[in-house]
């Protein structure tokens, strides 16, 4: 068991990473002292799965306990579903002392963290990631958000958990896809700050696909160890630090956005959104061949998609520009100039941008 301190002066918090260690979460959440009463958010299916975990340390150590579900899908990131939450933890709400704890992957943590972050201007909130997906990325740094039809992520927050809890032994129930859909962002990791990572990824890939433990331990550890160094030097974006964690997601979350969110999940459209951001970063000369080519054959090997299908070009660009990342009239991308090294660029051309898409597209997309 491995604890990583993200430090943030008074927003200072622990991410916690071990395998089969959710016995001890009650414990952990009472040193913190935020409550006696937890509102679960998590979705059916997860409930079915670890509610009996759960309710378990958390009564043993005095804990109230009520449970909201919400869809087990990307609309339960709306402002429909904030709202009906944020409605029920009202009713709920009467002589408790309440906190909130995330139970599932990206999407219930975005939510719970964003009711988290409005509901009294702030109420205390756990994360307890199941996805690899989360437990690597989304459960970590206080970005909190639920979506618009007109984009991703477009109403949101800052707003830190106290804790993230990160049991590994969790994995096991998840799909293959939804394991390779996580292998996106540890790739990225990889990229944009850790050679060794991605030397890593390609010497073990097979192993780590198997879901041995020691190689997952590994791997999340070092992610997390990245992220929590990043965020800790630019909490809230307004340096440029934390920018470089979007590497593959402008063209990624257009993606999405353009394929209704049904075509691609998140991590799918992050490797194509890498591919892509590599294709301009060649084209503007920043990067070399063999860079791109091995990010590729990474990607590839792990089982994600490298060619766009199904979803139109013209449909991707209308898309990218609504991506927070814009200034202004501006775009502006994570860009490589080799692994383990990247440049943010602003200002890039909308026909370099369309080629590297049509280079990453199959021919029905074009």
């Amino acid at each position: 068991m491995k604890t990583i301190k993200v430090n943030l002066k008074k927003r200072s918090y622990n991410i916690t990473v071990g395998s089969g260690i959710i016995n001890l979460l009650g414990s952990y959440i009472r040193k913190l002292n935020i409550g006696n009463d937890a509102y679960i958010i998590t979705n059916p299916l997860i409930k079915k799965r670890y509610a009996g975990l759960l309710d378990k340390t958390l009564k043993q150590s005095g804990f109230n306990l009520r449970y909201k579900l919400v869809p087990d899908s990307e609309k339960s990131k709306s402002i429909e579903t904030a709202a009906a939450v944020i409605k029920d933890i009202a009713n709920y709400d009467k002589k408790k002392q309440l906190f909130i704890i995330a139970l599932g992957g990206g999407v219930i943590g975005d939510l719970a963290g964003f009711v988290a972050s409005i509901y009294k201007r702030g109420t205390p909130y756990i994360q307890l990631p199941t996805t690899l997906l989360a437990q690597v990325d989304s459960s970590i740094g206080g970005k909190t958000a639920v979506d618009l039809n007109q984009g991703k992520n477009l109403v949101g927050a800052f707003y830190q958990p106290r804790l993230v809890f990160v049991d590994i032994k969790i994995l096991k129930t998840l799909s293959l896809r939804q394991i390779r859909a996580a292998l996106a962002e540890i790739i990225k990791y990889g990229v944009i700050k850790d050679r060794d990572l991605f030397v890593y990824l390609e010497k073990n890939y097979k192993d780590i696909l198997k879901l041995k433990p020691e190689k997952l331990e590994f791997i999340v550890s070092r992610c997390v160890d990245i992220k929590s160094k990043v965020i800790q030097r630019d909490e809230r974006e307004e340096k440029g630090i934390r920018t470089i964690l979007n590497f593959g997601h402008t063209i990624g979350h257009a993606l999405e956005a353009a394929g209704g969110f049904r075509k691609y999940n998140h991590g799918e459209a992050v490797a194509l959104g890498m591919l892509v951001a590599c294709g301009i970063s060649k084209r503007l000369k920043l990067t070399n061949e063999e860079a791109s080519k091995r990010i590729e054959r990474l990607i590839a090997v792990m089982g994600l998609p490298t060619k766009i299908k199904n979803v139109r070009i013209a449909d991707i660009i209308k898309a990218h520009y609504r991506d927070k990342k814009f200034t202004g009239s501006k775009n502006r991308f994570v860009l490589i100039k080799n692994i383990g090294e990247t440049v943010i660029t602003e200002n890039i051309p909308l026909e370099i941008i369309r080629e590297s898409l049509i280079e990453r597209s199959s021919s029905s997309t074009c």
